[in-house]
């Protein structure tokens, strides 16, 4: 644990933007959904000086100011000069601004005070920006150290942190937590483990038929995990015995398991809470029991059920059985859906195309497919062209070690002691996804069960190791899609929103957008929001072209990509070049059989 800040420290410490009090990180959050904003006739959004400023700003907390001064400038060599112009700048905002030193790279370091509040600093940063002869001014952040959590089996979770097959999961941390999103997970319900219980909430049990709850009765508040063993040929002719599962359990650890407590795991949105559903028992769990735990979860009325005062905002279903989609299934997570609530599943594990399993096969749900430690499919899961991403599920073929590590209970019948342990399953890959998709609700409360599905998609890194039969956009990146949708962009926004066809295999096209009205630079979280449709998006090769045209890579292109469309927020750090000006966005498309076109995009500064 690092020491906390001094008083002096504290009282010195001047946040730009809305960020945390806890200095969870110094880096730069980038952002990518707009807020509804007030457009003008020109379609620019109008905001006042000072809500630029402050956009422009970086979202961490300054004391400082580093200020760049372009070549040629006396203020570049002349620490004097330097000197004067800060104090210039501090009589036009009121302010009492000091030259402090100049840096390695030729930057001055510029002294802000120590009383000096949110507006004052925005308008500070802006006095400098409208400068001509100034590169850029930022803040001199504050880091900290970035240490992985203190729970004592975290080095058993490489699906979290390992570099080649992991979920990058540590990076997004600094910006989301899950906090603010109940989870509900579908599933056999809960046994206590104190690695999760300060995150569980209420739920339910669903299971009406006494044969398959096992507790003795049927629906009640109580989704207490009783055990699902069961004897051989009890569950069907040739079906051997099984041990309890604990499976709900397992699935709620991996979603949300108490971080920084000194024992067993860290959760993936380990500030979001579960609420447990109990449908499966002995021998599974019926369509009409998953329907109404869907419904209830998501806001609904079920019939008998009190009101659900944790309605979640996403759902997890690692379950599944063979046959397609049935109406009723589809009519119940269409209308989840439609509430607000995103719902992964998963894709199953019998290495067939996972079109031919359910949920799997329905529509407005978020498929996943499992992947091993060494990133290709794992040889167990379902594949095809309805599954939407793929996420670590482990394959423990090689060696035990290479399956998701979580928590359980020690019981083979009834519960008995608290224990962790590895599975593997593309029930294993969803609570990944489910946990992803908590960070970015946390971070970003408006974000549609469509906007969800889509940033996890654009923000997938290829899988790092082979797959056949389809295996959606790739490998989830929780960093880079937490990252893309973090905050809410505010500032002026200029648009083209004149259609162009990409040529297949063709030339790069241009699309372009004039910026006026603007002083000094671009700022350094600037973000250009691309909508492109086009049926292999992995074809694709982006770039934002600067008005001196410089280029800027947005998107590379990508055998693996096999996903359609990109519509998403790409953020790039502008701030050598200068605001006003033509900029355009390059477009080619370089792989033949796959048509597109662009259908519109935009800056926001």
């Amino acid at each position: 644990m690092r020491p906390a800040p001094s008083r002096e420290v504290r009282r010195k410490l001047i946040s730009v933007a809305a960020v945390s009090a806890a200095l969870l990180a110094g880096t730069t959050t980038t952002v990518a959904a707009a807020q509804p904003s007030t457009a003008t006739s020109t379609g620019k959004v109008a905001v006042t000086p000072a809500a630029q400023a402050t956009a422009q700003a970086v979202a961490a907390p300054a004391e400082r100011l580093i200020v760049g001064y372009k070549t040629g400038a006396a203020e570049a060599t002349s620490n004097s000069a330097a000197s004067a112009d800060a104090e210039t700048k501090g009589k036009e905002a009121g302010e009492n601004l000091d030259f402090t030193r100049r840096l390695g790279t030729g930057a001055a370091l510029v002294d802000l005070g120590d009383s000096l509040g949110t507006k004052d600093v925005a308008d500070v940063i802006a006095r400098y920006r409208s400068d001509p002869q100034v590169a850029y001014a930022v803040p001199d952040r504050l880091n900290t150290p970035q240490a992985d959590p203190n729970d004592t089996e975290y080095s058993k979770q490489w699906d979290l942190y390992e570099a080649k097959a992991g979920m990058n999961v540590p990076g997004a941390w600094s910006t989301s937590t899950g906090s603010g999103v109940t989870v509900a997970v579908i599933d056999t319900g809960y046994v206590a483990h104190t690695d999760v219980a300060a995150n569980i909430v209420a739920g339910y049990d669903f299971i009406s038929d006494t044969a398959v709850s096992v507790d003795g009765d049927g629906r009640d508040s109580n989704p207490a995990d009783p055990g699902d063993h069961y004897a051989a040929n009890e569950c069907g002719s040739g079906i051997p015995a099984s041990d309890s599962s604990w499976h709900g359990t397992h699935v709620a650890g991996t979603i949300a398991a108490v971080a920084n407590n000194s024992k067993g795991i860290a959760g993936i949105a380990y500030g979001a809470k579960i609420s447990p559903l109990r449908v499966l028992g002995k021998c599974g769990g019926y369509d009409s029991d998953i329907i109404d735990a869907i419904t209830w979860a998501s806001g609904g009325t079920v019939s008998g059920v009190p009101a659900n005062a944790n309605v979640a905002k996403v759902i997890n279903m690692s379950l599944g059985g063979s046959g397609a989609c049935t109406s009723a299934t589809q009519s119940a997570i269409t209308a989840a859906v439609n509430r607000g609530t995103t719902v992964v599943v998963a894709a199953g594990n019998d290495n067939d195309n996972a079109a031919n399993y359910s949920p799997a096969s329905c529509n407005n749900v978020i498929t996943v497919a499992a992947t091993g430690r060494s990133g290709s499919r794992a040889s167990y899961s379902n594949y095809g062209s309805i599954v939407d991403i793929s996420a670590p599920g482990g394959d423990m073929s090689t060696a035990t070690a290479n399956g998701i590590y979580s928590t359980l209970n020690s019981g083979t019948k009834t519960p008995s002691s608290e224990s962790y342990a590895y599975y593997q399953g593309t029930s294993m890959a969803t609570p990944h996804i489910v946990g992803l998709v908590a960070l970015m609700k946390s971070a970003n409360p408006s974000l549609t069960p469509a906007q969800i599905e889509t940033a996890i998609k654009n923000n997938a890194r290829a899988l790092p190791g082979t797959c056949s039969g389809g295996c959606g956009a790739g490998l989830a990146d929780a960093t880079k899609t937490v990252q893309a949708v973090s905050a809410a962009t505010t500032g002026t926004t200029f648009s083209n929103t004149t259609a162009l066809s990409i040529p297949d295999n063709g030339a790069a096209v241009e699309s372009s957008i004039a910026v006026s009205g603007r002083t000094g630079n671009a700022p350094s979280a600037l973000q250009v929001g691309v909508d492109i449709t086009h049926t292999y998006r992995g074809d694709l090769v982006i770039d934002l072209v600067a008005p001196d045209g410089s280029t800027y890579r947005l998107k590379s292109s990508s055998t693996s990509d096999s996903a359609d469309n990109v519509n998403t927020t790409y953020t790039v750090d502008a701030s050598g070049e200068t605001a006003n000006g033509t900029w355009k966005l390059r477009v080619q498309d370089v792989a033949a059989s796959d048509t597109g076109k662009l259908n519109s995009w935009k800056l926001t500064f």
